[in-house]
């Protein structure tokens, strides 16, 4: 079966997700949870909290379809190692498996695709960042902002806790 997306179907994602909670929505291409490649589009406003967080089990691939994105990539300590803005000089970036990596959406109306192996793998406490498991305790203004400026080399563990 032939799957696209339009304009149309773009411009209603990112809708959805300017109406979320959690200022997100993903459109699904894979047909089940349980496929060996999982493909989505995420409509992301920059308000939305994507967590430093890891894969232990998979690479992601990530391209821009509309706005630009910040992609940050960090080590065991919280050190930014690479920092790239998709949809600005750069149009995919591939994660390798087990990397602490943090997304910003820098435009209102973003859209960005997103490719790994599958089955889908629902996130456990190990999965994100030393500090920052419980969403709900995080400022997320401050941290998308930090996220914004963050450079190679920066310490994002010590954003949460200096010590």
């Amino acid at each position: 079966m032939l799957k696209q997306l339009n304009t149309d179907a773009l411009n209603q994602l990112s809708e959805a997700a300017r109406q979320s909670a959690r200022y997100r929505m993903n459109a699904n291409l894979h047909e089940a949870l349980e496929d060996p490649i999982q493909r989505l589009a995420i409509a992301m406003e920059p308000n939305t909290l994507i967590r430093p967080h890891r894969h232990p089990q998979t690479w992601e691939m990530l391209m821009p379809l509309r706005g630009r994105f910040v992609v940050l990539n960090f080590d065991e300590q919280g050190f930014v190692t690479h920092r790239v803005v998709l949809g600005e000089g750069y149009a995919v970036q591939e994660t390798p498996a087990g990397v602490w990596h943090a997304v910003l959406s820098l435009d209102s109306g973003g859209v960005i695709f997103e490719v790994k192996h599958g089955p889908y793998a629902p996130f456990t406490s190990e999965n994100f960042a030393p500090g920052y498991a419980d969403e709900a305790a995080l400022d997320s203004a401050a941290l998308n902002a930090w996220y914004a400026q963050a450079r190679v080399g920066d310490r994002l563990w010590t954003y949460l806790s200096p010590t």
